[in-house]
Formats: C-alpha cells, structure tokens, sequence
C-alpha cells in the first residue's frame, strides 16, 4: 500500500485507498490460511485508520455507514463487509451514488448496480440531474446533526434542478479541509455553533491547511469571528463556492466585514425552505450559459434563411447528392446553430448587448478580471489586440524574447520600440527558462537613468512558459511598479487558462494578483511598510537597488491584462480564447482604444460554436475546474513517478525536475524535485508561495538524447507514427508531454506502456548491435546529451533602427523596409555569410527567422546577427525554419538600404 507521500490529491489518495479496500475484503471471504488471513485484517484495519482521516469530508458513503462497515469488520462479518465496500467502491467510480441511493445490505436489490455514468448516452446524461453536496459547519452531537440533514433533505421537490446531499463538519478547521478536499462541495451554511479545531490531527491536513493561510493565522482568529472568518477563508482557496451565514451577532456587528463568499445571511433562524431556495439559486447563477442556450433555442426555432450561408440549416447538405456523409458525420445541431443572425435571441460579438455580453460577463467574474472579452480566432489575435490599444508608435515595451510570435508581429504592427529581454538559457536541454527578475528591474533603472522612463509603456512576459515555468507575477509586479508605478503589465497565459481554479497555481495568475495587489496598495500597513523602506532606501546605489525587494508606492495604478487559449487548457473548441482585464484606468484611458484595436482584429462573421463553447467551458470550470485540474495535476505526478521510478525508463530517460529546469538562486524554497523516489512527493505550495520561479507538474518535459533520438525525430517518428500518440514540443534532446483537463490514468498507464516497450526494444537492439553499432549509438547520445550548441541571447538592433543611449529599437522600420527586394539580399551561413562577418561587417536581418523547435525568433527585423546566432543556426538539425530559404539563404538588409535609414533619421533629428 502506498503511503500518504505517494498522492498529491486527495481524490486519488481516497480512490485508492477504496479500491485496496475492496480487494482486501474480498480476499478476507475467500477462507485463505490462517497467516494470510492475519495479514490481511491487519491490511483492512490500516486502510479503515487511513479512510477515518478523509471519509468524514464527503457526503457518500457518509460517516453512518462508514462506521457500520468497522463494526461488521470488528463482528467478523466479513461477506457482508466486501457485499458494502464492493458496492460503495463501484458507486465512487462509476459515480452512481451521484444518481441514486445506493443500498449496502447483501439483501437489498440494486437494478441499477452495473450502470456506469461514463457508458450511458451523452441525451442520457444530460437529462440527469446534476448532484452536488453542501457543507454544514456547525459543532453538534450526533441527534441534532440527524436533525439538521433531515431538514435540509426534506426542502427537495420534484421541480428542483439540482440534487444535493448534506455534509456536517464541526470546525473551521474542518470546513477548510472539506472544501479543499471535496469537489462535490458548491456550497456552504456557516451556523453560530462551529468551533475553531479539528479533532484530526494529522501532517497531511496541516499541509491542506497552508493553502488557506496556515495554523497560525487560524489560530488568530476571534472567536466571535469564526463564520465571518471562514467565509473569507474559503473565498482565498475556492472562491467559486456560494456561503450562507446563519448568525446570532447584530447586522451592525456583521456589516462592517469580510465575508468572502458569503451570499447572504440569516440571523437565528431556521428557515431551511428559504435556506434550500438561496442554493439552488447561487449554483443556478454558475451553471448558466447564456449564449449557449440562446444558441440552442435559436436552433429549435423554423427559419426561411434569406441571407449569407447556405449551410445554415444544413439545407446545401441535406439537399446534396454528394456531401451528405458530412451530414453524417457532424449530425444535424451543428447545421441548426449556424447562422450569420445576431437577433432571434442571439447577439453580436463586436457589438455585444445581449448573451454574448452576459457570458463575458459571467467570465470575467469566472477568471477573476474586471473586463473580459471572447475571440475566435485565437490568443495570437488576443495578443495583437492588447497591444494595439495601449501602445502608440515610439512607446517603449520590455519584452521578453523568447514569446510568442504574434507579440512579435503586434509589435510591428504598433510601431513600438522594443526592448529585448533575455531568458536565462538551458544550455544542456536546448531550450530557455524565463527572464530572472533582476534582469528587469536593471533594464528600468537604465532607461530610468537615460530619461526614458516616461516612455516605458509595458513589460509584456509570458506566463507560464510552454516549458511550465511560472513567475512570481505578485513579486515582478510589486517590484516594476515600485520602479515605474504605471507600468502596464500583459501577461500571455495561453497555457494557464485552468491556473485560476487551484488554489496553488491561482496566486501566480496576472488576474489573482492584480485584485490582492489592489486591496494591498489601499491599506495602512502597505503605506507604513512603504514609507520605512524609502527612508532605508534614500541615496542607494542601483546594485542597492537591484538587492532590495521593492516595494510599490500606494498610489501605484494596477495594470493588468492576461490573453489565454481557453481551448489549450480547459474546454472549447480551437482557437477559443479570451482577454482578461484588471486595469484601473481602462474605462478612462484605454475602453475607446481597445474597442477599435478590438474591432480591427475580430472578424464580423465570428463562429457561434466556438462563442457557445467558451460560455459552456466557463460553466464548467465555475462547477467543477477545481476537480478537474486536481485531477490533471495527479495524472502528471503519476507519470513523473512512474517514469522515475522505473529501473528500465531512467535507463534511457529522464524526467526533468524543477532542479534541472530552475537556476538554485531563483529556488529560495531549496526544493530540487516535486518528487523523490526515497521521500515521495514535496508539497508545492512553499515553492510556489516564494520561489522566483515555479515548475508546473503538468508539463512532463522528458530527456530522450539517451535514446539516440532527437526530440522531433522521438516526437514524429516514434511515438505519433509507431504508437498514435500526439505531442507538441520539442527540443534538440527532449519531448514535452502536457496533461490537461481531459487526460485520464488510463492515457497515462498508455504512455507508460509505450515507454517501456521502447525501452525494451532498446535493450534488444543493443544487446544485438555489433561493435561498430553500439558505438554509433554512443556517438549518437553522446552528441545529444553532451555536444549541445550555446543558446544566443539577443545580440542588438543595428544603429539604423536603435535607439540613443538604449538598447530598444524601432522594429516597425526595419519590417517594412525589407518589403522593398532593392534593400535586400541573400547570404548562405556557410558562405557569404560567415565570410561577411569574418571581415568585421554588421550583418542585420530583413526577417523574422523562427525555428521550430524551440518556436520563437532567433532573429528579428533590424537586428545584427552575431557569431553566437551564426553557431547556433549552424548547428540546427531541425526540418522547419520560417523566414530561412535553404536555396537562397538568410535574408539580410543591403549596406545601401541601412545607410539610407541612418539618412533619414539624421535629418529628422536635424529637422
């Protein structure tokens, strides 16, 4: 049986722990010898110890009958005990218990026992009522605890939309551990009577508890506080779920503080029909998609279509005698929901008044955001647009080198000068981390030093990395703003849309940190801590400056802004994506701009599927993205420790920690790995509360240069031709495997599978190769793993598109100058190129080259190409490099053509 350490959720540790269970009980009934037999009740009485820990925080089997099952264990019954454990077992797999009472005694008939949710029809599961638990807190004896869930049981009706099953938990304690717990939990009633402690002491609830604050802050806690302090608690770790306060104190006493998520409160009254209406209310406000049902109703309704697309309706196909298995394939809804209508119930996306301005509502409250608005054509348009309505030609952006491409392009497109950041390098995997904060604050000082500062407008950072590293955003944003208190900050979170529903990813989002940054710039405390540090501070040196952990002035204007691909994380078809907003001065400054910016990139025809899809993944997330990313998050840590834990596997690979991947002074936890195969697995939350960086566990980056193999030979030849099985990234000698919010174990135990077979293929061919081969392999490995070129930085703009005294260049110029063949020309790297540079001459590229891997420029528009560009493209062994001609060569600009811009910019000065 595995230990506590071996889980990072509870939800598996609690499955697993069930599933031994049942195979023990059943053994038990099977007369094994007398040894054996002691063996296992001494296996079944552990695993009641271990259940006793967690069974009290979830509503089924319910502590009644949990009990029950100890008793007919201690009573020798065991047949009757496997009959119970068999069928609460198949109940938590199959999620019956989620549709129906599930009877425990040998004697009971359950018609329905074989059903399995995920085997029913998807018309099937949609006519289900969905079932959720709510959490009581409230410290009573076990006849009035029968009386509380018989009430609340006794308020359901026929007409309800939901099921729901009471849960009591005597303390505050409690409660934050069964929200942190439980998943089926949506709401929770706070009565006058909790306590403050839990009777279960264990390490594992102590390590739970961090995520809310930690003992020590509950420990602070008043006790007339404690309902007021609670809600306020699980507002911090879930702040999705409605809470319900029943109080004996005065509205005076209460309305003067935090209630979290509190919806409304009840003084000393036991009205539980009203109880009962409130939620089912507050779920019903979450489980609403606007657009997606007026789509649906549209759908229903008889139209005549006298306007564009003939496939609306689907009448093009259905009246086709050659199309129709496309009509087949698709079935009819999809043909019914297309339209180009915005009225009959629907809206539009550029001029949103109706579902579609409701479900971007209903997001932004989602995501945390003040503002957030959809796209259908991807966070690549999401980015463009961001910057074209806060940048104007000649302000300056820091931006970090290695993002996405459109940041690149948008760039251009707002004529920014642009200041390149620099990733700190992975030399030995080919790939970058992220910029080192530090790095930033020297690049504000200097322009600050050169007078530039006013015209720094944005640091634009991409979080997290495709590699999974994660910023300390709350800390760069404190940091920056303390330099340049109205720094705009745009965070690309195109892989980090499911962050905001765990608690532990949640704090290192650009939308949880604006809203903490704003409450913490308004208070007291903030001032004083402030005013002491400046008085520190006075006359200091910038390497005084660049030690020191800055801090924001009060008067700082929080600016955020976070793109995301909702369709790369959570639920929504491709190119599904949003923009959040959290900036105080977007009404006054910025509402205008960014609705043309908005208007300039949105098509007038968007996809209302992917629209729909993006309300529905919104409800989703609203209802159950905090299982579903728990869930996410075990599958990735089942895989790093069944890889690591595998004798073969380490044999030929290696799953990269967060020591590998995150430099030790940008570690201040000191955690190397998440996961060791002698300790079993560290608790995250340290990390991710202090450290510079993070790793996301989710993004398995695996070594695979021991192989032999190259990561896009291992990626394309290997694992998608021979076993079906799709990935994205590479680098020169590793494959990245993501696990999002539909993987399963059983796609994990797959991949396992595939893993070790290539392994033992290997072991064969090996053990099979000549004496030549196995050194051909060697040399293979030995140039993956060890022979690895340097990663460049970013050399400089050419003096033509630099600016003075800086390092920020026009990139704008340098694009649109390469549109004109006249002032370029060709060079091939081993060749005119190398020669060219051999000779002392600045060498600038008229283009954007992108290899893939590692998907982003090496090279833009404007600037020189230094020996360390030249070595590393040299050294590239990759099949895809956009901007790159093999027949011609790097396209570069013409002395000519720079010294006719250096012209111009002379008599413009001179002018």
């Amino acid at each position: 049986m595995h230990s506590m350490k071996d889980y990072s959720s509870a939800i598996q540790l609690r499955s697993d722990r069930w599933s031994t269970l049942r195979q023990a009980s059943s053994a038990l009934t099977r007369e094994p010898g007398a040894r054996d037999k002691n063996e296992l009740k001494k296996q079944i009485k552990d695993l009641f110890i271990s259940l006793a820990v967690l069974e009290p925080y979830w509503a089924f089997p319910g502590m009644a009958a949990f009990e029950h099952l100890r008793r007919q264990f201690d009573n020798g019954n065991f047949d009757d005990l496997a009959f119970a454990v068999s069928r609460i077992t198949r109940a938590l797999t199959t999620g019956a218990y989620r549709r129906r009472s599930i009877p425990l005694e040998r004697d009971s008939i359950d018609h329905d026992e074989h059903e399995d949710e995920a085997m029913l029809s998807p018309e099937a599961r949609a006519l289900t009522k969905p079932y959720f638990e709510v959490l009581i807190v409230d410290s009573v004896g076990e006849q009035q605890e029968r009386w509380i869930k018989s009430n609340v049981t006794r308020m359901r009706r026929p007409e309800d939309p939901f099921v729901y099953e009471p849960l009591v938990v005597p303390s505050l304690e409690d409660a934050l551990i069964a929200v942190l717990f439980n998943h089926n939990i949506q709401a929770i009633v706070v009565r006058p009577g909790l306590v403050l402690k839990s009777k279960i002491d264990q390490e594992l609830l102590t390590s739970y508890l961090a995520r809310a604050g930690g003992r020590d802050e509950i420990d602070a806690v008043n006790p007339e506080s404690y309902g007021p302090e609670l809600c306020r608690m699980v507002a911090k770790v879930r702040p999705e779920l409605d809470a319900y306060l029943v109080t004996e104190r005065s509205v005076e006493d209460i309305a003067g503080l935090d209630l979290g998520i509190c919806r409304r409160v009840f003084y000393n009254q036991e009205d539980f029909m009203e109880l009962h209406l409130n939620i089912l209310r507050g779920v019903q406000a979450r489980n609403k998609s606007p657009f997606f049902t007026a789509l649906v109703e549209y759908s229903k309704q008889p139209t005549g279509v006298f306007h564009a697309m003939p496939i609306s309706r689907g009448k093009s196909i259905t009246r086709s005698h050659w199309i129709q298995d496309m009509g087949a394939f698709y079935g009819p809804n999809i043909f019914l929901a297309e339209t180009s209508a915005t009225s009959g119930g629907l809206d539009s996306l550029l001029e949103p008044h109706g579902p579609i301005k409701e479900a971007q509502e209903l997001a932004a409250r989602a995501f945390g955001a003040k503002q957030t608005f959809f796209a259908t054509n991807g966070t690549s348009t999401c980015n463009k647009i961001v910057v074209q309505a806060l940048i104007k030609p000649g302000d300056i952006v820091l931006v970090d080198r290695d993002c996405h491409k459109s940041h690149h392009y948008g760039m251009v497109l707002a004529g920014a000068q642009v200041s390149y950041l620099d990733s700190y390098p992975l030399n030995e995997y080919s790939m970058y981390g992220a910029v080192p904060l530090r790095d930033i604050k020297k690049r504000l000082l200097d322009l600050k030093a050169a007078g530039k500062l006013d015209q720094v407008r944005m640091l634009l950072l991409t979080n997290c990395t495709f590699d999974g590293l994660i910023y300390n955003v709350e800390r760069v944003m404190e940091e920056c703003l303390a330099i340049k208190p109205d720094l705009i900050f745009l965070w690309d979170e195109a892989w980090f849309a499911f962050a905001r529903f765990s608690p532990t990813y949640r704090q290192r989002t650009a939308m949880d940190t604006a809203n903490t940054l704003r409450v913490k710039l308004k208070s007291d405390q903030h001032a004083r801590i402030y005013d002491a540090q400046q008085t520190t501070l006075q006359g200091a040196t910038e390497e005084q400056l660049l030690d020191a952990r800055l801090l924001p002035p009060p008067n700082a204007r929080v600016r955020a802004y976070a793109t995301q691909s909702t369709h790369k994380t959570l639920t929504s078809l491709r190119q599904g994506s949003m923009i959040h907003v959290n900036d105080q001065d977007f009404k006054g400054e910025v509402e205008q701009a960014f609705h043309e910016a908005y208007m300039t990139h949105t098509s007038t025809s968007p996809n209302y599927q992917i629209i729909a899809s993006l309300d529905v993944g919104r409800r989703q997330v609203e209802l159950e993205g905090f299982e579903f990313v728990q869930r996410q998050v075990e599958a990735a840590m089942s895989m790093r420790r069944a890889i690591s834990d595998h004798p073969l596997l380490s044999k030929y690979f290696k799953v990269l920690t967060a020591g590998d991947m995150i430099p030790e002074e940008h570690r201040e936890s000191g955690v190397t790995s998440y996961y060791d195969t002698e300790q079993g697995w560290t608790d995250m939350w340290d990390c991710y509360e202090h450290d510079e960086f993070a790793l996301d566990p989710t993004r398995v980056t695996l070594s695979v240069g021991g192989t032999g193999w190259d990561g896009d030979t291992f990626k394309t030849d290997i694992l998608m031709d021979k076993y079906g099985i799709q990935i994205n990234k590479t680098s020169r000698n590793t494959v990245l495997f993501m696990t999002n919010i539909g993987t399963t174990r059983s796609s994990v135990a797959y991949l396992i599978e595939v893993l070790v077979e290539i392994a033992k293929d290997l072991d064969e061919k090996l053990d099979d190769a000549s004496r030549m081969e196995r050194l051909s392999f060697e040399k293979r490995v030995k140039n993956l793993m060890e022979d690895y070129p340097p990663l460049p930085d970013f050399s400089r703009f050419h003096d033509a598109f630099k600016a003075e005294s800086t390092t920020d260049g026009d990139i704008r110029t340098a694009y649109y100058l390469s549109y004109n063949d006249d002032n370029c020309d060709y060079l091939e790297l081993d060749g005119s190129l190398k020669d060219a540079m051999v000779s002392g001459k600045d060498i600038v590229s008229a283009s954007f080259i992108i290899p893939y891997p590692p998907g982003f420029p090496i090279l833009v528009p404007g600037q020189v190409i230094s020996h360390e560009i030249l070595d590393f493209m040299r050294a590239l062994d990759v099949s895809e490099i956009h901007g790159y001609r093999p027949d011609l060569g790097l396209r570069v600009f013409t002395q000519e053509a720079l010294d006719g811009v250096a012209a111009d910019r002379v008599s413009k000065k001179t002018a």
